[in-house]
Order: structure tokens, then sequence, then C-alpha cells
């Protein structure tokens, strides 16, 4: 009985075994929609030395870098799916291809390693909201694409299974296709063969003539950048006036950016073939060269369009012009500010489709986005509440560029409007640079608000035996001969207070616009003083002395 329950034992333990080792084996291996059922894999290639190891993407891409490093191409080629070539092309390319892939890669492609799946279904591990296929297996996957001859060529991977063996990942039938077109683009250049053996040593990543000639290449790129700066900046200079002098003194700095990308470009494409390192951080800078100094360009563009403007009308634009022409100048400057961020988007955009990091970051972008928005509210607080602040004035327009405005105690114009700051002209030429938010966040008075005529007043202290009436009637006189009094109606003197010194006095008359009231109210203050220092000396305030007795009959004196 004992013998009979320990041979029952024994068979439930081994069932349990195998029932929880079959899934796994087959959650590894996946359906059979998971793989590509081929009848056989390069027949004529000869048998490698050694068993190759090529069971899921990763190892795959190993056991390739491992044995084309050592020059094994022979065996290399076994990870290739060569069954487009008859078996003798097979074994008289096979090893061929196997080398110029593997120079592509070595100079093209900078493996992510953990893009690459260690499982031989490639099932796609990450969070599911942090890759689109997330839990989902694979049976071909993109290493890198490229653009050759306008033409879109890929380096694939995908998983095959011949018969009954075993499903492995070799490199597409495609990939060996495109694979000499690639080499021709992307190989090593002819001067590499003239090379001593010993510039081909690796230091950190880079062959070391790479090390040297990126030097080089920076170098030939600046020099070209500083001569199109020069020449530009030249022509500038020398026509004195007209549009062509601006659009050449502007672009002088975007076309030299641009031209040095260029150089870059024109050296990398034709005449250098770098590693995948380096290739990895110069294509992405490049491409942001480019895109900055195309955006540069058409910033400056209509900066300079906005600045011709300015000189011809906003520079000496004042409250006098009319209020449509200063709405109008305001509403080109807040143009200005919706194209310049549509730019950066745009420009952002094409960065990022020509880096393809949009199919890089996929859906991690978005879940990214709000923590990144948290982050930048929290860290340029400042910048996108001015920024907000300017586009408040765009909108609402409660100062335009033109008006006349009281600003902490200072008289100015609104010269100009930009994202972060206003900039203020005041009447002694002086500018005031002030952020937006903090000017919208306190009072000013807009002199221009409605109509650009405005009521100056000034006040005079005389003494109480001053006579009102004579004041008013020289007022009225002298306010009616001023060529730039307007509307005698608004012409006035009133007693606005008094005090022991004196009475005091102001004096009302309209200008057509603040600049000229200033004036005008100066001008007839000193009109009214001398009408009274030459006619009424005695109207100025004066402290008065009286003689008193007192109970006892002695003199005494009173101030007043």
């Amino acid at each position: 009985m004992d013998f009979l329950l320990k041979i029952r034992t024994l068979l439930v333990g081994f069932w349990l075994t195998l029932l929880t080792t079959l899934p796994v084996h087959a959650q590894q291996d996946g359906p059979p929609g998971t793989w590509r059922q081929i009848d056989s894999l390069n027949a004529g290639l000869p048998q490698p030395e050694e068993q190759i190891r090529h069971a899921s993407p990763r190892e795959l891409l190993e056991t390739f870098l491992d044995l084309t490093e050592h020059r094994q191409f022979a065996d290399a080629a076994h990870l290739l799916n060569l069954n487009q070539l008859s078996d003798e092309d097979q074994r008289r390319l096979g090893p061929v291809l196997s080398a110029q892939l593997a120079s592509v890669i070595e100079r093209q492609v900078w493996i992510s390693w953990p893009q690459f799946s260690a499982r031989p279904d490639a099932l796609v591990e990450a969070a599911s909201g942090d890759h689109p296929l997330a839990g989902q297996p694979r049976r071909d996957v993109e290493v890198d694409a490229f653009e050759v001859d306008n033409r879109a060529r890929d380096i694939r991977i995908e998983r095959v299974r011949v018969s009954d063996t075993d499903p492995v990942w070799v490199f597409t039938e495609r990939t060996v296709v495109n694979t000499p077109a690639l080499f021709d683009a992307y190989g090593p250049r002819w001067f590499e063969d003239y090379l001593p053996n010993q510039l081909d040593n690796k230091i950190l990543g880079l062959k070391l003539w790479e090390w040297i000639g990126l030097p080089i290449i920076l170098l030939l790129a600046g020099i070209v950048g500083w001569l199109i700066y020069k020449s530009c900046s030249r022509v500038g200079s020398s026509i004195h006036e007209g549009v062509v002098s601006w659009l050449f003194s502007r672009a002088a700095v975007p076309l030299a950016i641009v031209g040095g990308a260029a150089t870059i470009q024109i050296l990398l494409g034709n005449f250098v073939s770098l590693s995948g390192p380096s290739n990895t951080i110069i294509q992405p800078a490049l491409i942001i060269a480019m895109v900055t100094g195309v955006a540069l360009a058409i910033l400056r563009a209509i900066d300079g369009v906005l600045d011709k403007i300015t000189e011809r009308y906003v520079g000496e634009i004042d409250d006098a012009e009319s209020s449509d022409e200063r709405k109008l100048y305001t509403s080109i400057y807040a143009v200005r500010r919706i194209v310049v961020l549509i730019t950066v988007a745009i420009a952002i955009g094409l960065v990022l489709m020509e880096m393809n990091l949009f199919a890089t970051l996929g859906l991690s972008l978005l879940a990214s986005a709000g923590v990144v928005t948290v982050v930048l509210g929290i860290a340029g607080q400042t910048v996108l509440g001015n920024i907000l602040a300017s586009l408040q004035i765009a909108l609402a327009k409660p100062v335009r560029i033109g008006d006349a405005i009281h600003y902490e105690g200072d008289w100015a114009y609104v010269e100009a409007i930009f994202y972060t700051f206003i900039r203020l002209r005041t009447w002694d030429d002086r500018r005031l640079v002030v952020p937006v938010q903090y000017f919208v966040s306190h009072p000013f008075e807009n002199w221009s608000m409605q109509d650009a005529r405005m009521v100056r007043t000034f006040t005079l202290l005389l003494d109480h035996m001053a006579d009102v009436d004579v004041l008013r009637q020289e007022f009225q006189r002298v306010a009616s001969a001023d060529e730039d009094v307007i509307e005698e109606g608004k012409i006035k003197t009133l007693v606005l207070g008094h005090r022991e010194a004196g009475q005091e006095i102001t004096f009302y008359a309209m200008a057509a616009d603040p600049s000229t009231a200033w004036d005008m109210h100066a001008r007839l203050r000193e009109t009214m003083i001398r009408f009274v220092r030459e006619n009424h000396p005695d109207w100025w305030p004066r402290e008065r002395v009286a003689e008193m007795e007192d109970t006892k009959g002695k003199s005494m004196q009173g101030f007043g």
C-alpha cells in the first residue's frame, strides 16, 4: 500500500511540474501567428563552425555584432535570410552582405538594447501607457530606417520557423536587398583605404581618425559660417537704405547657422562616414541647427518689417494720431507674437518628425505631458505670466502703441509691446522697460484711451487779497490767444482751496493732445506768473504783522 502511495505521489508531482512548465514554454514561443513558416533557410551556406544563437531579437543582434567584430562574416551570413539568392550566390555573397550590413549598422545605428526584447516572442513588456504594442508578441521588429535615393530603406529582423524546428530571428529578405544601397550611401569612404590600421582603433566608442576628423569638420563649418556672416554684413552695410540692406543685415546670423550646418551635412553625406554614436549626436544637432536657422530667418524678416513700420510711423506716432492707427500698430505687434508661437511650434514639430521622436516617444510623451506642464508652470511662472499678460493686452487693448500714459509719476508713450516686457518712451526720451505682468497689475492713466484731447491744469498760490475776476479775465485773454488752446469754452479759472498762506487758484485749458497740452500748460503758467509779478506783486502770499494792546496797555505783535 505504501508503495502504491509513493507511485501516486510521484505521478502527481510529475504532472504538476509538466503543467507549470508547458505554459511558460508556450508563452515564450508564442502562438503560431508570431512567426513566419518557411520551407528552408540559407540552404546554400556551409555549416557554421559553432552553434549560432538567435532565438530572440536581442540575441540575434548580439550574435551578429560579435561575429562581425571578429570578422567571422561567413558565420554571420547565417543570420541573414538569403533565400532569394541561389545556393551558389548564398555561398559567394553571404559573407560580403553580412560585412556590408555590419558596416552600415556600425556607422549609422546606435542600438538601444532595451528596445529589443530578450524574449523569443519579442513581447513588449513595457507598461501599457509607455508603448502602443505593450503586451503583444511580435514577429518582426524595425532596427532603423533610412532614406536613400528618395526611397525608404529599412533594416528589419523577423521571426521564422523552418519545418518543425524552433523559431529563430534573422534579418529579413528586404534588408538583404537594401544592404548594397545602404552600404554605398553610408559605408566607408575612399580615403579610409589609405588610413593606417592604427587609426581604426576605438577610443571611448569612436575610431581614432574620427576624433581627429570631427574638429576639422567643425572648423570648416565655422569658417563657412563666418564667411557667410561677414559677407551678409558687408553687403548690408554697403547698401545704406532700402529693403535689401536690412534684409542682409538681419539674415546674417541665420544664414551663417544654416551655412555651417549645410557644410557639415555635405561633408558627412559625400566625403566622411562617421560611426553610429557620432551620427546619433551630430544628425539631430544638424536638424536643430537647420530648423533654428530657418525659423530665425523668418522671425527676423518679420521683425525687419515691424522695425521699418516703427521707423516710419511708430517712432513719431503719438496720441495726436488717430485711434485706428494706434490700434493697427498694436495689432501688428500682436500678430508678431502669434507668428512667433506658431513658428516655434512648427520648428519643434519638424525637429521631432525629422528625428523620428514621435514614433520613439509614443504614448509616453502624452503620459508625461501633465508632469512636464507642472514642471514648466513652476519653473517658468514669471515668463508664462508675462506671455499671458502680453496676450491679454493684445486682445483687450487697455493700451495701444502710441498711447500717452501717466505711469508711476512719468508721462510716457507706449513704444512697443513684446512677449515679456513693454517699452515706454518718456517725454525726455528715456526708455522704461517694464515687465508686462507688472504693468497690467498696477493702475496707470491712459490719456489717449478715448480721445487724444486733454485738459491741463496748473495752480497758483496767491494772497487772499488777489482779485480772482482780474485773473480770470487775463487768463481768458492769454489762453484764447494761444495757438495750442482749443475749445475756448473749456477755459476756466476757479478757486479750489484756501489756507492760511493764501488761496489756491486753478487754471484750465484744453489742447489737441497730451504732448501739446504739456507745452501749453507750462507756457500759460509762465504767462500768468509774469502777469502777477509785473502788475500785482502784492498778490503773492505774505505774512502780516498786527500790533495789539493787552489789558495793561502794553503793545504786542501778532503774525498772520
